[in-house]
């Protein structure tokens, strides 16, 4: 277990030499900030804002993550794009969230995006565009992507089945033990788990308000930004957890779920998708195969 991408990292393996395998999920997190960060001056993203409006020849890593993060947009309609970089800042999260203000009482005026189709990546996934003016965010997809490639990264190495967590972002890969892996799922994934699932394959992702919030100009804000108002969604869902093909699939889901609101159950149905659902007010709503948990008579 170690502090990883503003999250805490944990690694788990069917059988295996531990030590290795966290030795290389420790890189793939450290290529993966060191390539994605928006809050670190020498990463690459950071050089590439820097170049604005002008073709930027890129690693394989950040091309794979803004083409992750592209799809991501274009599979939700726009719901989870990655150009709301500038509104997270004008609501004050410009910096590590170690260090953004808990109580910022500036007033602030949102900044819908710009539009994910105004970023250019070319075909081969080597050059990269991002106008002038555009800010990218890539939090909502580059975790998860972080979990897929590093559940991957050690499986081949190692040969072994392994679970690799990253905050709310949980990916699997190799064989995995008897009875599969068991996974408390809950409404804050550092706190209690509430319900205990099983999977054998595949990712789960939770994304979530609960966390990340500040107060900003006396109401409370958080890092799960609509893209079309450039602020924070109407109060709905407070967790949404999504099991998928992979990670990323189920971090899009997650965070398109909790943009979606009241219509996020038969968003994610009409995807086949399993999911649980958490509202403000405590309701569990739970979509396709996902177990329900037992609930206490009143």
């Amino acid at each position: 277990m170690f502090p990883a991408l503003g999250a805490t990292a944990v690694v788990v393996l069917g059988d295996g030499p531990l030590a290795e395998a966290e030795a290389l999920v420790r890189a793939e997190v450290r290529a993966v900030d060191e390539a994605c960060s928006r809050f670190r001056a020498d990463s690459e993203i950071s050089a590439v804002h820097r170049a604005a409006g002008r073709e930027v020849e890129v690693s394989p890593l950040l091309a794979e993550a803004v083409g992750t993060a592209l799809r991501a947009a274009e599979l939700t309609g726009g719901l989870v794009d990655p150009t709301v970089g500038t509104a997270l800042c004008a609501l004050g999260y410009d910096r590590d969230f170690a260090q953004v203000r808990r109580i910022d009482p500036r007033p602030v005026e949102p900044v819908p995006a710009p539009g994910w189709w105004r970023v250019g990546l070319d075909a081969a996934g080597s050059r990269l565009v991002v106008p002038r003016g555009v800010l990218l965010d890539l939090g909502a997809t580059a975790k998860a992507l972080c979990a897929d490639r590093a559940a991957r990264a050690v499986s081949a190495a190692l040969g072994c089945g392994v679970l690799v967590s990253l905050g709310g972002d949980l990916a699997t890969a190799g064989t995995p033990p008897e009875g599969g892996w068991h996974i408390g799922v809950g409404d804050d994934h550092v706190g209690l788990a509430s319900q205990i699932v099983t999977i054998r394959s595949g990712g789960l992702a939770t994304s979530g308000t609960v966390r990340r919030r500040w107060k900003r100009a006396g109401r409370v804000v958080h890092h799960i930004i609509d893209p079309r108002t450039g602020d924070v969604p109407a109060p709905c869902w407070r967790t949404a957890s999504v099991v998928a093909v992979d990670c990323v699939t189920g971090n899009t889901a997650s965070t398109a779920a909790v943009l979606l609101g009241e219509d996020a159950p038969a968003w994610l149905a009409e995807r086949g998708l399993h999911a649980r659902l958490v509202g403000e007010d405590g309701r569990v709503v739970e979509v396709g195969g996902w177990p329900a948990e037992r609930r206490s008579a009143a």
